[in-house]
């Protein structure tokens, strides 16, 4: 084992996608676990769908992706947090709005400029190879901050999370504090889509937080668990693809799927038999 992973750390891309996929897995686990508890946990494939349409723009312009792609994909947050709050549109349907929009823009204007080729395809189902140095420094920073305006505003989240109408009564800025939570979703996406694909990113945001329900009942340990689940899941995951040639998002996910049977039996069990 040891000597697989010391062969794998010898190859750069993989200390990149490492580096990069685990910053990207403890920010999608905690914030999903906000966004499951809302039912706002389809905002992650949503705005993946943007991101997937910014980064066909950028691939046409020939620009950088995550420049283009974040400020695109962080405002459509923002839009989608306010069509949802302030108009007939609720919800999913929303959520299906922006995201079916953006896929047919992207694959419109992918098919009129690239063509489908190698670097569209990863957009849309992640490759390790996908990060250069810019990336991986421009990620670590993103990444950083979503973290840190996650523990500063740990408190106020956890009050949205539960009951907006009393956090708004005890005087919470609750429309600011769900614009933080879609502003750190919208990064945690654009950054995760480089090496989850646009199809498969949400999982990141879905897989660890379920799982970690199924096993635990207060709050803070479902934050941490859902953590260490999604830490363990992208190892093992990347592990799995490096070995056996897999690609690298789809075997994250298959990971995070076995992890939530497991916890779900583990659930169960705790339930019947008080263990």
């Amino acid at each position: 084992m040891m000597q697989i992973f010391e062969e794998i750390f010898s190859h750069a891309f993989m200390v990149r996608a490492f580096i990069v996929g685990l910053l990207v897995s403890l920010c999608a686990s905690l914030l999903g676990v906000s966004l499951v508890l809302k039912r706002y946990s389809m905002i992650g494939d949503g705005l993946s769908h943007v991101g997937f349409g910014a980064l066909a723009l950028a691939a046409a312009l020939n620009m950088a992706p995550l420049q283009i792609a974040i400020p695109i994909v962080v405002l459509a947050a923002f839009f989608l947090l306010r069509i949802s709050e302030s108009s007939k549109i609720k919800g999913d349907a929303a959520i299906a709005l922006i995201a079916t929009s953006s896929l047919a823009l992207g694959v419109l204007i992918v098919s009129m400029t690239t063509g489908m080729n190698t670097e569209v395809f990863n957009y849309m189902f992640g490759s390790i190879l996908a990060m250069d140095g810019s990336d991986v420094l421009l990620s670590i920073s993103l990444s950083t901050l979503v973290l840190l305006l996650f523990i500063v505003f740990y408190n106020r989240i956890f009050a949205v999370t539960f009951d907006e109408t009393f956090a708004r009564a005890t005087g919470t800025h609750v429309d600011f504090y769900n614009m933080i939570i879609a502003f750190l979703t919208a990064i945690t996406i654009v950054l995760g889509m480089r090496i989850m694909g646009a199809l498969l990113i949400s999982s990141l945001i879905i897989f660890p937080a379920l799982s970690a329900m199924r096993v635990c009942k207060c709050f803070r340990s479902v934050i941490l668990c859902s953590a260490l689940l999604s830490l363990l899941c992208f190892c093992l995951g990347m592990l799995l693809s490096y070995v056996y040639a897999t690609p690298s998002g789809a075997s994250v996910v298959a990971v995070n799927i076995l992890a939530f049977v497991l916890c779900s039996f583990a659930g169960w069990l705790r339930r019947h038999f008080g263990w």
